[in-house]
């Protein structure tokens, strides 16, 4: 290592060497070499040209800038210890928080990390339904947010429309039973009671009032088979006994009357306003759970969905898809939106999911409402054929080259299409000049005619293709007549 590489420091921890040779300072001259007047810089003394001493002696002079015991010059000096006084970390540390916390307050004054560009002018338009977190009387302190998760008038919305939605229980009378020593409901019953006249109860759901006198809007299927129907009003101690009015198979729908006047009802919103994504309320009595309240969004329209009905497929159209959670006992209470208008009646679940339910839109009910409020019946438009869609194994064995059109299963003894001599193994591939490519199609263009309407159905028969002329029929009429 060179002199001038060293630090300050180092200097009193190495010895000097002269700068114009390379020996160390215990090596001995040659005899030929000749001292120099002057100051040596390893014994500090003096030394002269012809003197009688030994040149080459050494005198004990002291040495001030070497350490004791002898040094190597090879050996670096021992490193010094590290670490500093209690005074310097703490002002360190204070220096720290200050310049810290300096930076936050520039930051939250200067809004360094936020748009300098949005002001008041570009704040978005406040939503109509929703309302802020907190009130300005709240106290909170905090800076006024919309919540746009969840609406706040939820609260609002069910405490307006739970007293106009009802319990609806049905009850059969059973079959009276022999007597039997060993039958202990027999006794349970005889002796312990049950419902008078021998009614058992069968079944539970909801409606709603849609009319102040008595009017109760509810699903079919709800009060179908039912020998008497009881309905529970909020604020009534005794259950109702209702009347069944008009009711519709096709559509799932019925209406109830009971005796009283000014209850409270509910208004009939459209349903077609609905975009999906909109926040709807359930309300019902789920499992026996009165007045019940979920809350979920459309999640689409216009499904259509068949469910099997003892042996009878109910076909259903045009329905609102909801994930507000439906459960049975739900069937028949309403589906809101947030202006508190009913714009469905909440009627089935999927069994094999979560979160996925469905209701009759307003739009089909309007439709048919007054019909069942004046104890009728609404038509229903149809033509007596059970209809299956083609497959690639039934076209082959019928001969077609394609799956488009629908195979005829079966046609009902006197219905419109045996009078128009519709036969099985039939396959209807249009009506009126437009093709179907599926059941569900030409299902959905015959119900859309009027009854008393007369259609022509195009049919391959047996390879050959005819034309056949039905007169569309009323299913309800059809059934009532046998």
């Amino acid at each position: 290592m060179e002199d001038q590489n060293r630090k300050p420091d180092d200097w009193y921890t190495w010895q000097y060497r002269s700068d114009q040779t390379e020996s160390r300072s215990d090596a001995r001259p040659s005899s030929s070499t000749t001292s120099v007047p002057g100051r040596s810089l390893v014994t500090g003394g003096l030394s002269s040209g012809g003197g009688m001493d030994d040149p080459y002696r050494e005198r004990p002079q002291p040495r001030p800038f070497t350490v004791s015991g002898g040094v190597r010059y090879w050996e670096p000096a021992p490193a010094r210890r590290g670490g500093g006084s209690f005074r310097t970390v703490f002002f360190s540390f204070l220096a720290g928080v200050i310049l810290v916390g300096g930076l936050m307050f520039a930051a939250d004054h200067f809004n360094w990390f936020t748009d300098r560009t949005a002001g008041p002018s570009q704040a978005a338009e406040p939503r109509n339904d929703v309302r802020p977190a907190a009130s300005p009387s709240g106290g909170s302190g905090s800076a006024m947010v919309d919540d746009v998760v969840r609406p706040n008038t939820i609260a609002e919305i069910f405490e307006k429309a739970n007293p106009a939605v009802v319990k609806i229980v049905t009850y059969t009378r059973s079959a009276s039973r022999s007597f039997d020593p060993f039958d202990f409901w027999y006794f349970w019953e005889e002796y312990f009671g049950g419902q008078d006249n021998g009614l058992r109860e069968t079944g539970m759901g909801s409606g709603f009032f849609f009319d102040s006198s008595g009017y109760i809007l509810t699903n079919q299927h709800v009060i179908s088979g039912a020998d008497e129907v009881q309905v529970q009003v909020i604020g009534y101690q005794e259950p109702f006994k209702a009347q069944v009015l008009g009711t519709s198979y096709e559509l799932d729908l019925a209406v109830l009357k009971i005796e009283g006047k000014d209850f409270p009802t509910l208004p009939l919103g459209d349903s077609d306003k609905m975009k999906i994504g909109d926040w709807v309320i359930a309300i019902g009595n789920p499992y026996g759970f009165d007045h019940t309240l979920t809350v979920g969004v459309i999640s689409a329209k216009e499904r259509p969905i068949p469910i099997n009905d003892g042996g009878r497929i109910r076909q259903y159209e045009n329905l609102l898809q909801t994930d507000a959670s439906i459960n049975p006992g739900n069937s028949g209470g309403p589906l809101l939106n947030l202006n508190g208008e009913v714009i469905g009646i909440n009627t089935a679940v999927s069994a094999q999911a979560q979160g996925i339910g469905f209701a009759i839109p307003t739009s089909t009910i309007l439709e048919v409402l007054d019909q069942l409020k004046n104890n009728e019946q609404p038509p229903a438009p149809f033509i007596g054929v059970n209809l299956v869609n083609l497959t690639p194994q039934l076209a082959e064995r019928l001969g077609l080259e394609g799956t488009e059109g629908a195979l005829v299963q079966g046609v009902l003894y006197g219905s419109p299409a045996y009078e128009a001599d519709i036969r099985q193994y039939d396959v209807i591939t249009g009506m009126d000049g437009k093709s179907y490519k599926t059941s569900d199609e030409l299902v959905k263009a015959i119900q859309s005619r009027k009854v008393g309407d007369t259609v022509t159905l195009h049919i391959i028969r047996a390879g050959k293709k005819i034309d056949l002329q039905v007169k569309i029929g009323d299913r309800n009429k059809y059934e009532n007549r046998r």
